[in-house]
């Protein structure tokens, strides 16, 4: 792997959660094995008060995530560098401006700045403006990138706000538009499994297969995330991004090269041929529910109304279950379907392509429809991993036919864990490789299919919000989506296993 050039991180929101659970574990983690320069600091700006030692015994010395804090680590500790910091005072941008040109200078670093934004996304059009007012956004001798968490907007009108702001500010191939599943190693698999194989992309196509699930399940709650949660909903936090991003990573055609423009073009053109949802069908092809008060492994849960932050009267869903259709060559009437949802019975992420059966049932034991399916389980996580579902003959007399299973765990590889997602793409924008980021006109596909769903259910009261106990899988309702069928859901469990071994929940 190419070692990037010797840069600053500048993380706007650096006493924050999200820097200290998953950004400053990522650096460590890629100084740890060697992946960073010997030159470069890490700058947290944010409003609580630290000195640059104490900012390193929060961050590093005393962060449970990171594991053995052996010589190696108090090393990397001294790469970090405080400032407390108001992203609405324009004079904390000149001290910023003169604190960057001094870490320049004492560590002889060539002035690369990698801005990350772990902000509210209130702060993304303020703090992008102030860098672009004190000339922080560009330079002729040295590179200027940054990386925008989501929300990419709340609908498709401030979507467009938004990326017209960054566009005006810095160039596209400036701007990693970070979503952290595609960081992960299982979802950068699926490329690999589809184009590195002769086997499978010959079977990818309407010809064969005859519907694909994407799953995307949590067993918590809204934890202490209710003020925020209460005004996205399950279609913005998951769907709009994280699952749309999967299936088009799963639908995609082979690009030219393995490199950002290609991936990313066809990519884009998978979220361009997805058939919209009208405002008459969105009663029928899309399910939204909200839990409810239960009882999970005897211990009561409240309900979503009941959690902290979250208006008694919430209309927010919980859960999102869907049925597309992408209007391409390839994929031609081929059903897609989309479950997401908080206190489900299990945490799983995962992809079930499910194949065409065969034309003439030959075995007799064959009539029962579910005794030869196949069907090819993607583990994005937990227990990543792939499971091929096929049928056998059962030994002894008769021609009796039973669904046996081949399995790889990504565990069997190695006794390290696959590494987290935030590592692989900070290291990438590093690199000024932006395949695994989210580009522009990806961001606004998906706001255009998913928005007339979101206004039909704020101007429909006939669409109905399910309730659905706390611990089971989302509102009965979810079911309907396969009417007309012989199918149903596939109900995960945490291992990646078959049908006939021990289901961890």
């Amino acid at each position: 792997m190419q070692l990037p050039d010797s840069f600053t991180l500048v993380i706007f929101g650096g006493s924050g959660d999200l820097t200290e659970r998953k950004l400053i574990p990522a650096m460590h983690s890629l100084y740890k094995d060697k992946l960073l320069p010997e030159k470069f600091t890490i700058l947290g700006l944010g409003r609580k008060q630290f000195m640059d030692e104490s900012y390193r015994d929060q961050m590093v010395i005393e962060n449970a995530a990171i594991g053995v804090k052996d010589e190696k680590c108090q090393t990397f500790a001294q790469h970090l560098f405080y400032q407390q910091f108001d992203m609405g005072d324009s004079e904390d941008y000149n001290k910023l401006s003169r604190r960057l040109k001094s870490l320049d200078q004492e560590f002889q670093l060539d002035g690369n700045y990698l801005y990350y934004l772990a902000t509210p996304p209130d702060f993304f059009t303020t703090v992008t403006a102030m860098l672009q007012e004190h000339n922080l956004h560009k330079s002729d001798n040295s590179w200027r990138r940054v990386i925008i968490e989501k929300p990419f907007g709340h609908d498709l009108k401030s979507a467009l706000e938004l990326n017209k702001h960054l566009t005006n500010i810095f160039a596209e191939e400036q701007i990693y538009r970070i979503d952290h599943y595609l960081g992960k190693e299982t979802v950068q698999n699926i490329l690999a499994l589809r184009f590195a194989n002769g086997i499978f992309e010959p079977l990818w196509n309407r010809n064969f297969i005859h519907h694909i699930e994407i799953t995307a399940s949590e067993n918590i709650g809204v934890e202490d995330r209710g003020g925020y949660y209460d005004g996205a909903g399950a279609m913005r936090d998951m769907v709009q991004n994280h699952l749309l991003q999967i299936a088009a990573t799963v639908a995609m055609e082979p690009p030219s090269l393995f490199e950002p423009k290609p991936v990313r073009d066809e990519k884009a053109k998978v979220l361009q041929s997805i058939r919209p949802i009208t405002r008459e069908e969105v009663g029928r092809q899309v399910i939204r529910g909200q839990y409810i008060a239960s009882k999970i492994r005897g211990e009561k849960v409240p309900g979503y109304r009941e959690e902290v932050k979250v208006a008694k009267d919430s209309q927010t869903e919980t859960f999102v279950a869907l049925k597309f259709f992408i209007d391409n060559w390839r994929w031609g009437d081929v059903p897609f379907y989309i479950r997401t949802g908080k206190r489900l019975p299990t945490r799983v992420t995962e992809v079930v392509v499910h194949f065409k059966k065969t034309p003439h049932r030959l075995f007799k034991s064959d009539k029962d429809e579910n005794s030869s399916e196949n069907s090819l389980i993607l583990r994005i996580q937990p227990d990543e991993g792939i499971l091929l579902k096929f049928g056998m003959k059962v030994p002894g007399a008769g021609f009796n036919i039973k669904n046996v299973d081949m399995d790889f765990h990504y565990s069997d590889l190695t006794d390290d864990d696959l590494p987290e997602a935030y590592e692989r793409l900070l290291l990438d924008a590093l690199n000024g490789d932006n395949t695994l980021f989210a580009r522009a006109d990806s961001v606004e596909l998906a706001w255009e299919f998913i928005d007339p769903i979101l206004k039909a259910w704020e101007t429909d009261p006939s669409i109905k919000l399910f309730g659905y106990p706390a611990g089971t899988w989302g509102p009965k309702e979810s079911h309907e989506l396969f009417e007309g069928t012989r199918e149903d859901w596939h109900y995960p469990c945490k291992n990646l296993t078959g049908e006939d071994s021990f289901c961890e929940l």
